[in-house]
C-alpha cells in the first residue's frame, strides 16, 4: 500500500471525516436567522414561567420597538435590532460602555407549542408574552 495513495480506503475515509468536520464547523458558527451582518452584541433578559404563559423581559434601553423584530422558529426565539447612537459630527467620545449597533439574542424555549400575546416596550424592557397552547 502506498502512502496518501488516493485510491486507498483509509485516505477516503479521511477526507470524508475532513468533509464532515467542516460541515460541523460551518453550522456550529452560523449566526443563526436572520442572518448577522457583522458584530453583534447580546442584551441581559429575564425569563419567567407560569402554567399559561412564558415572560421574557430584555432590556433594551434606548432601542425603539420599529428597530425590534422577534421570531419564534423551532423552539427558539430570535430577538433582532440595533441601537443607534446619536451624535454629531463634532462630538468627542469620552467613554462609551452601553453597546450600540446591532444585537442578537437566541433563546431556547422550554418544549411546547408558543404564541406571542404580548409584545411592547417600556422603562427600556421589551416585554414578551408568549402563551402556552
Amino acid at each position: 500500500m502506498k502512502f496518501r495513495d488516493p485510491a486507498s480506503p483509509m485516505w477516503l475515509q479521511a477526507l470524508k471525516m475532513l468533509e464532515q468536520a467542516d460541515q460541523l464547523h460551518r453550522r456550529f458558527f452560523q449566526l443563526g436567522k436572520p442572518k448577522s451582518r457583522g458584530p453583534v452584541w447580546e442584551p441581559p433578559i429575564d425569563i419567567l414561567e407560569t402554567d399559561r404563559y412564558l415572560l421574557i423581559q430584555i432590556a433594551l434601553p434606548g432601542v425603539d420597538l420599529s428597530d425590534i423584530t422577534v421570531v419564534i422558529e423551532n423552539n427558539i426565539i430570535h430577538v433582532v435590532g440595533e441601537r443607534q447612537i446619536a451624535m454629531g459630527a463634532d462630538t468627542v467620545i469620552r467613554r462609551l460602555e452601553i453597546p450600540y449597533g446591532r444585537f442578537e439574542k437566541q433563546i431556547s424555549l422550554p418544549n411546547g407549542h408558543y404564541q406571542i400575546s404580548e409584545n411592547s416596550l417600556a422603562n427600556g424592557c421589551l416585554r414578551l408574552v408568549l402563551n402556552k397552547l
